[in-house]
C-alpha cells in the first residue's frame, strides 16, 4: 500500500519505450533499484507490474519496460536484436535511476542474456539478480536482428554453449536466484545446467522450481502473488552474517535449491 506508479514514454534507441516506475512510500536502507525484463514474442511490461508494485512494497523503487517491438513500445519485433535490447535497458536505468542506486536485475526467458549483457555493463553496481526460466544465445547472434537469420542461428544445435553470458555469471559474485518453472517445454535442460553451474562458482546462488508452472512464468506469476512473494523472500533473505541493510553486502554463500507447491 502507498506505493506510486508512474506510466511514461523514455526515448532511446531511435524508439519511443513504454514504462512503468513503482515508488515504495518507504524505501529501505541501501534500496536496490529493480529492473524487470520481460521475455521476446508477446511480452510486455503489464504482466510484470505486479511483480514490480511487490518489490516496492519491500522497500525497492521498481521499473518494468516494454522492449521495441512489444507492448505499447514503437518499433518493430524483427528490428529488435539482443544488443537493442541491452541498450534499450541501459537507457531506461540511466534515465529512472541515479548512478550511485545499486540495480536488482530481473530477466524473463530472453531476458536471461539481457541481465548477464546489463551486469558486464554496469558492473558490481549489480548487487542481485534473478532469472527466470532463463534462456542463453551464442555470440554470433548477439547484434543480428530478430528474424530468419537470427533464428537460424539460434537453432544451431547447442549454439547457446558459445554464450558469453557464461563467463559473465560465473564472474558473478553478488546475490544469483534462478527460477524454474516445474513443466519446462522452451529451455534445453542443458542450458539450465550450464547456468546452475556458472551461477555457483562465484555468487550467493540459490534456485526455486515453481510447481505448476510453465515456461510463460512471467504471465503465470501474474497471477500468482504468494509465488512472487516467495521469490523475493528468498531473494532478500537474511545472510549469515544477520547483516541485511537493503540486499546487504556481497558474500558468498552455499547455494539452496527449494521446490514451492
Amino acid at each position: 500500500m502507498g506505493a506510486v506508479i508512474h506510466k511514461a514514454v523514455h526515448s532511446a534507441d531511435g524508439e519511443q519505450l513504454s514504462l512503468y516506475t513503482v515508488i515504495p512510500q518507504n524505501e529501505s536502507v541501501r534500496a536496490g533499484g529493480v529492473v524487470i525484463m520481460h521475455g521476446a514474442g508477446t511480452g510486455d511490461k503489464e504482466r510484470s507490474l505486479p511483480f514490480a508494485e511487490d518489490f516496492a512494497a519491500h522497500g525497492h523503487p521498481a521499473v518494468a519496460l516494454d522492449f521495441s517491438g512489444h507492448g505499447e513500445s514503437t518499433g518493430e519485433l524483427l528490428d529488435l536484436s539482443l544488443r537493442r535490447r541491452r541498450d534499450q535497458a541501459a537507457a531506461v536505468i540511466d534515465e529512472v535511476f541515479d548512478a550511485e542506486r545499486p540495480l536488482i536485475l530481473v530477466g524473463f526467458s530472453m531476458s536471461g542474456q539481457t541481465v548477464a549483457d546489463l551486469v558486464d555493463l554496469y558492473g558490481r553496481r549489480v548487487e542481485a539478480i534473478v532469472l527466470c526460466a532463463p534462456g542463453i544465445y551464442g555470440k554470433d547472434a548477439w547484434d543480428v536482428p530478430f528474424g530468419s537469420g537470427f533464428t537460424e542461428l539460434i537453432r544451431r544445435p547447442e549454439s547457446w554453449r558459445a554464450s558469453l553470458a557464461l563467463d559473465t555469471y560465473a564472474r558473478f559474485d553478488g546475490r544469483a536466484l534462478l527460477v524454474l518453472p516445474e513443466q519446462e517445454t522452451v529451455i534445453p535442460d542443458g542450458v539450465t545446467e550450464l547456468l546452475r553451474t556458472a551461477l555457483a562458482t562465484r555468487a550467493d546462488f540459490s534456485a526455486l522450481q515453481l510447481a505448476g508452472a510453465g515456461h510463460q512464468l512471467g504471465m503465470w506469476l501474474a497471477d500468482q502473488p504468494q509465488a512472487r512473494r516467495d521469490i523475493i523472500a528468498t531473494l532478500l533473505r537474511p545472510r549469515s552474517s544477520g547483516q541485511v541493510p537493503g540486499i546487504g553486502p556481497r558474500a558468498a554463500g552455499v547455494p539452496a535449491d527449494l521446490s514451492l507447491s
